[in-house]
């Protein structure tokens, strides 16, 4: 693969996971997590170009958010936009696929939905600490009950 023009690679959420496909290059594949899918793509990728050695900095990962966005219809536009400082009307435009956001505005966007993950993420938590906290005070329970009912035997 002689070509050093970058490799548009659209990424796109399913009820599996994520699949990815080149929009130039007869290369698809899917990954359970984002992680995954970078993975099997730089390894497709490698696999298409050989014999020669892929350069992975030629990929341009792009995430289809109007896609994105009708598998989470849960993530409300407008509230994602006043979190990132950006156009409500216009991240709506994004959205529907009226307009396509730079790479810079791609990164906000995906910034934005990073950090309302790791929000949800910081609640389960909360519960976790109080799942552990009520398990321990109901086992110092029990062992003051075994205690007191062994002193009195």
């Amino acid at each position: 693969m002689k070509n050093r023009k970058k490799i548009k690679v659209i990424i796109e959420k399913n009820d599996s996971g994520f699949s990815a496909h080149a929009v130039d290059y007869p290369v698809f594949t899917t990954g359970d997590t984002m992680n995954k899918l970078i993975d099997n793509i730089n390894e497709a990728f490698s696999l298409y170009c050989e014999p020669e050695k892929f350069d992975t900095t030629l990929l341009s990962l792009e995430l289809d958010f109007k896609q994105f966005f009708q598998y989470y219809k849960v993530i409300n536009s407008k509230t994602l936009a006043e979190k990132i400082g950006m156009n409500p009307t216009l991240l709506s435009q994004y959205i529907r696929g009226h307009k396509k956001p730079s790479e810079q505005q791609s990164r906000k966007i995906v910034y934005g939905i990073n950090r309302i993950g790791q929000e949800l993420a910081e609640m389960s938590v909360i519960y976790e600490t109080k799942g552990r906290k009520r398990r321990r005070d109901e086992e110092t329970k029990r062992r003051r009950d075994e205690e007191t009912e062994r002193l009195r035997k």
